[in-house]
């Protein structure tokens, strides 16, 4: 018998797989391939899309698109006025909700929506098994920025926090079922808004690609000196405000110990903010921009550094240090949603002088180094691949299908 019909709705474009949440909805589309459902994606696609095909093919089954609008900032400054959150107001096309009508009139057995904002390209009424996959907790991010932020700024997050917050609220409410990265996310979704199905799945990790490193591939540390990496999405402005914490209230206490410590901070496009304050203040703090691959600057660390404290959802970034045997220093809010243990798979900090603590203790100290860094990749080999969460998400995908033929 051929296999019921799973149609994928993202509202951008996967690839390459260089953000957390693309990498995450990427991997488990590769694992959902050629399993129980014939897999169609839809989503909008740049002008080049032809040169990611093969990662296209690798994913689907049947690759559907509409042209993508190119970034611009008049246009989301313009969507601060819309009544939805902007990242739902620049999501909306009306050549995206016709492909996606067409796709739904070819009555595949199963719809995901991923993120709440990819809502705005479905039709009023949704026919199939739904299911709307959830990275984040979005309006708690939100909610975090303006806790933290002051002046003209706390303003705008917290409206944006309020448009999220109705826009997650009515669309999950839309869905069958509700698929959460984490069991915390799971119970605050269902409890919030008040959901009675929401599921929840692990986050995992490439341990392929990401293949263990042996400590000596890091240079010694020795006495003074040291190497931290931080891997950042640099357009989101709470990974530019955890580096901005990390050089400006951690660095001093770690040159106080050690003046010859080194980081290297790797992500894409870094604002002029951070590379004026390194230049600046004369700091050993290499800002790489975009890398083609970001392994081989984390084996060449002696610690990795997660200091964050707006988010919602799940880490990749810390499973993908992990199992590349690289000990974790992270705050509260990094490491959130992951089944890790402090102090045996990574030292948790959450303030300046606790960071600077827990880096200090980990250079200092290379059996803890190397103790933490093998707990934490048996961690992941043991619980965390791609394959594994897949196969949790085709499970959850089933079950509401189930549901949907024996409740109509």
């Amino acid at each position: 018998m051929p296999r019921p019909g799973l149609l994928f709705v993202s509202p951008r474009f996967l690839f390459p797989m260089d953000q957390g949440g693309k990498i995450r909805t990427g991997n488990i589309l590769k694992g959902l391939k050629n399993g129980a459902f014939q897999v169609t994606l839809a989503s909008p696609a740049p002008a080049d899309a032809a040169r990611h095909q093969v990662e296209i093919d690798a994913a689907c089954d049947r690759f559907l698109s509409w042209p993508e609008a190119p970034y611009s900032r008049v246009r989301r400054l313009a969507a601060l006025a819309s009544a939805l959150p902007v990242a739902a107001a620049t999501d909306r096309s009306a050549s995206g909700r016709r492909v996606i009508a067409d796709a739904l009139a070819e009555r595949p057995a199963v719809v995901v929506a991923d993120f709440p904002h990819a809502d705005v390209l479905m039709p009023n009424r949704i026919e199939p098994a739904s299911l709307m996959f959830t990275h984040n907790v979005e309006a708690e991010i939100f909610e975090r920025h303006a806790q933290r932020a002051r002046g003209i700024w706390k303003l705008l997050w917290a409206d944006q926090a309020r448009k999220m917050a109705r826009l997650e609220q009515a669309a999950l409410a839309r869905y069958d079922s509700v698929i959460a990265v984490s069991t915390r996310d799971r119970d605050v979704l269902a409890k919030r808004y008040g959901l009675a199905a929401v599921a929840d799945i692990d986050t995992g990790v490439d341990l392929d690609f990401f293949q263990a490193h042996a400590p000596g591939a890091a240079e010694d540390p020795g006495s003074d000196g040291g190497t931290l990496v931080f891997v950042a999405t640099m357009s989101w402005a709470a990974n530019v405000e955890g580096i901005h914490f990390l050089l400006d209230e951690v660095w001093p206490r770690l040159l106080a110990v050690r003046p010859r410590v080194k980081a290297v901070i790797i992500g894409r496009n870094p604002p002029s903010s951070l590379s004026d304050k390194v230049r600046e203040r004369g700091l050993a703090v290499t800002l790489t921009g975009f890398v083609d691959d970001i392994r081989p600057y984390v084996a060449k660390a002696n610690v990795y550094v997660i200091p964050l404290f707006v988010g919602s959802g799940t880490r990749i970034k810390a499973f993908e240090a992990m199992a590349m045997g690289r000990p974790v220093v992270s705050t509260t809010l990094g490491i959130e949603g992951l089944d890790v243990t402090d102090g045996e798979n990574f030292v948790r900090a959450d303030n300046a002088e606790e960071f600077a603590t827990a880096i200090l203790g980990l250079l200092d100290d290379p059996a803890a180094r190397n103790r933490i860094a093998g707990a934490a990749r048996r961690l992941m080999e043991e619980r965390f691949s791609w394959s594994t969460v897949a196969r949790q998400f085709e499970a959850i995908c089933l079950r509401a299908l189930q549901r949907k033929r024996d409740h109509g």
